[in-house]
């Protein structure tokens, strides 16, 4: 979070991160507004409505979390399970970078939707999800896990921070399609408290010792505290419309949510649809498989072609260039 801070002000941008804190209640938290960003992500792959909203979700849950990074290193989401979307992968590369696919069974999916529509927690299924930090360099590399047991992502979200942070924390999350006169995009929102109290008496009830918790560790119970629950009854009053509305802006939903007690924001972050994939990337990649690997990977053009997971940018390279 910087340092700066403002008045509640009105504007209202797409594609950024709000942070925000409400000091009376030792409550601070990021609202984040996706709007083209995440329409070019979800719209590329063509992906079908169920499997865009989930990814969606997991897109916003990412930025959420990983623009709390201090440093430009990488946060990253991805879970592997035995559902009909077996695959999700979220790359945050901060301060603004995000990228995002899913991979899914069409046949599972058919047969999801012909019994109903599916909602994304039975999309998931059962498996887990993993969040990765990565700080570059030599730097060490942190990785949370959380099982995935039939919940949805936001649920999965809450079960983390309990088991792993521990901090008492609240996430939403929406995903839609916005009809407009130019015709259907894809919106999404999230919003995220956490209760990080300064008090001396809140921090004694607060009082939990952080980082993962070894297996068969017995959890601390969070005692709730009368700001905390207040914080939490406010946070949930939040709609799905209101966080994905084009004409509803961060600060002016921020001030509907928490006006009564004063909520503060500080310098907002843009968030930008890039991807990390280059020519030489995947030249240097190509170079680490023996002759004959790059042979089989040879179409009848003689040629070798290389598709982007994430951004669906086709390339292609003579193998030639790499027998030297």
């Amino acid at each position: 979070m910087t340092s700066a801070s403002r008045p509640v002000s009105d504007s209202g941008l797409d594609d950024r991160v709000l942070p925000f804190a409400v000091e009376p209640l030792d409550v601070r938290g990021r609202l984040v507004r996706l709007g083209p960003s995440i329409d070019q992500i979800l719209s590329r792959h063509a992906y079908p409505p169920s499997v865009a909203r989930l990814l969606g979700e997991a897109a916003v849950l990412t930025v959420l979390l990983g623009s709390a990074l201090k440093f430009e290193g990488r946060f990253q989401l991805q879970t592997r399970t035995d559902g009909v979307v077996d695959m999700l992968v979220v790359d945050f590369d901060a301060p603004d970078h995000l990228r995002a696919f899913a991979r899914f069974d069409a046949q599972k999916l058919s047969a999801a939707e012909a019994s109903g529509q599916p909602m994304p927690a039975a999309l998931l299924g059962r498996g887990h999800l993993g969040f990765t930090i990565e700080q570059g360099g030599d730097l060490s590399r942190y990785q949370g896990v959380v099982a995935l047991t039939g919940q949805g992502l936001e649920e999965a979200a809450h079960e983390y921070f309990r088991q792993s942070e521990q901090i008492p924390t609240l996430v939403r999350l929406a995903v839609a399609e916005d009809l407009t006169p130019a015709g259907t995009h894809w919106r999404a929102g999230g919003l995220m408290i956490q209760f990080l109290p300064t008090n001396s008496e809140r921090m004694r009830v607060a009082d939990l010792d952080p980082g993962d918790a070894p297996e068969g560790t017995l959890l601390h119970e969070v005692p709730e505290d009368d700001a905390w629950s207040e914080a939490k009854a406010l946070a949930a009053t939040v709609e799905d419309h209101e966080l994905i509305d084009p004409s509803l802006s961060s600060e002016r939903l921020l001030y509907r949510l928490f006006h009564e007690r004063g909520v503060t924001v500080f310098d907002a972050n843009s968030v930008r649809d890039i991807c990390r994939c280059s020519d030489d990337r995947i030249r240097e990649m190509l170079r680490r498989f023996t002759p004959q690997e790059r042979g089989d990977m040879t179409g009848e053009d003689g040629r070798i072609g290389v598709t982007c997971e994430f951004c669906s940018t086709h390339r292609s390279y003579d193998p030639a260039e790499f027998e030297a």
